[in-house]
């Protein structure tokens, strides 16, 4: 979401670069430029001017403009604000209670009801917490069963609410059952509007009052842009929330909210949602974003996402194989599956220090269908086939295009880049003979 914004600060700091020696005025030019790149991507003026003072006092400081890289201590600082405009660091949540209750407010559309689901899939797969899911919105059709729907696909609990019963009685009878089967959470879909009203925070206000929960947090559309910012803050003057989850970060917004909410509300971004599916659930890393947006990669979330997917045991596995030149379609697939686990590939990409840089990469569209496409065609190929794929001939392979839908010249492509990969893998097992040995599972992580 933040390409065009990081577009524009790579230029701007590329001019910069030019000079050997910066004066105030080369600053001053610069941080001009910048101002008009953030108030584009929709942040906040306010937050713009204050951003820029601090960095303007840090950079024309004696030590920045006597040292050997000038360009390169303003743009560290540059990032150093940005971290601190998101939050300075990862907020964690407060899980104290036992259960701990977690309420998720906020309007119609933002995705409330799936990110109750991701968040409870998140505490249990990264923190092996159990979670009881709560539909306490009984004015929106069909909310109590989208979210039992949900339940089911993860194997979550959810309360068995009545759209006859008040949001105050499903609440204090999922808590009381929730004590009694000893979850470590509760989770709460509260009733969302189309806009603001007092009907809607008179209730949140009781529910708060009545539950005492440990964690409020406001579920935002990035998308929104500074209405996102503007929602925060009047639910946060109304509520006292202790956070934000921004959904839809994988969209094409410009970036606004994520860098202005905190500096309005004082209250961080705990979360973002960065897709559909129910894993798309993130950890929200105010140094790595801040990477991110100047082009410097987020190798450290990259590495996370490849050690989620990751099998010790069948990479070890791997490693044997491609040692002794055994790297078979099977394989192959398996990798691709792995990559296909850990997010869309323009997302692994932006993760990449330097790329989002390279003239290659700037404009590359992305079709992510073709991983299915090849995974289809793997697919279609017998057990020998994807071990032997030199026995594939051309009776063969219009047989495996007819059971995949391609074509054979789909066909020929996939065996000409496999084959190719395997040459490459080649080259690289006997460098890391020859001199210092290559870790082929990082390789292929």
């Amino acid at each position: 979401m933040f390409d065009n914004l990081s577009e524009k600060l790579n230029t701007i700091f590329k001019k910069l670069k030019g000079h050997g020696h910066l004066t105030e005025e080369h600053i001053n030019k610069a941080l001009k430029e910048v101002k008009l790149a953030l108030l584009e991507a929709d942040v906040n003026y306010k937050v713009v001017k204050e951003f820029l003072n601090r960095v303007k006092e840090k950079a024309i400081g004696q030590e920045v403009m006597r040292s050997l890289t000038p360009a390169q201590q303003v743009i560290k600082i540059v990032r150093d604000e940005l971290t601190t405009l998101m939050g300075g660091s990862g907020a964690e949540l407060n899980l104290k209670g036992m259960p701990s209750i977690i309420m998720l407010v906020g309007l119609q559309g933002s995705g409330k009801t799936t990110t109750c689901a991701k968040l409870a899939k998140f505490l249990k797969e990264k923190g092996g917490k159990s979670s009881y899911l709560v539909p306490a919105d009984t004015y929106r059709p069909a909310a109590i069963e989208q979210l039992q729907k949900l339940g089911q696909q993860l194997g979550i609990e959810v309360f068995p609410a009545q759209n006859s019963q008040t949001p105050m009685e499903i609440c204090i009878n999922a808590l009381t059952e929730a004590r009694r089967r000893g979850y470590d959470a509760i989770i709460i879909d509260t009733a969302g509007r189309l806009h603001i009203d007092e009907k809607m925070m008179d209730e949140l206000k009781q529910l708060k009052e009545r539950l005492m929960p440990q964690e409020i947090l406001l579920v935002a559309d990035a998308m929104t842009g500074q209405d996102a910012v503007n929602i925060a803050k009047t639910f946060n003057q109304a509520l006292g929330i202790t956070g934000v989850i921004l959904t839809k970060m994988e969209g094409d917004a410009r970036g606004g909210a994520a860098l202005s909410i905190k500096a309005v509300t004082q209250k961080p971004i705990k979360f973002v949602g960065v897709g559909e599916k129910l894993n798309a659930l993130e950890v929200f890393y105010p140094d790595r974003v801040a990477s991110r947006i100047l082009g410097m990669g987020d190798i450290l979330s990259l590495i996370e996402k490849a050690e989620e997917t990751m099998d010790v045991q069948k990479a070890k596995e791997l490693e044997r194989k491609i040692r002794k030149s055994e790297f078979t379609l099977e394989d192959f697939r398996d990798q691709l599956r792995r990559i296909r686990k850990m997010g869309s590939l323009e997302q692994i990409l932006s993760m990449i220090p330097g790329l989002s840089q390279m003239k290659q990469f700037k404009n590359l569209q992305i079709d992510e269908r073709e991983l299915v496409r090849i995974e289809a065609i793997i697919n279609s190929m017998t057990k020998e086939e994807r071990l032997r794929p030199e026995i594939i001939n051309g009776k063969r392979r219009k047989r495996i295009a007819y059971g995949s839908g391609t074509t054979v010249q789909e066909i020929n492509r996939l065996l000409k880049n496999y084959n190719e990969t395997k040459k490459m893998i080649k080259s690289f097992t006997k460098k890391g003979k020859k001199g210092k040995r290559i870790n082929l599972i990082d390789f292929f992580h």
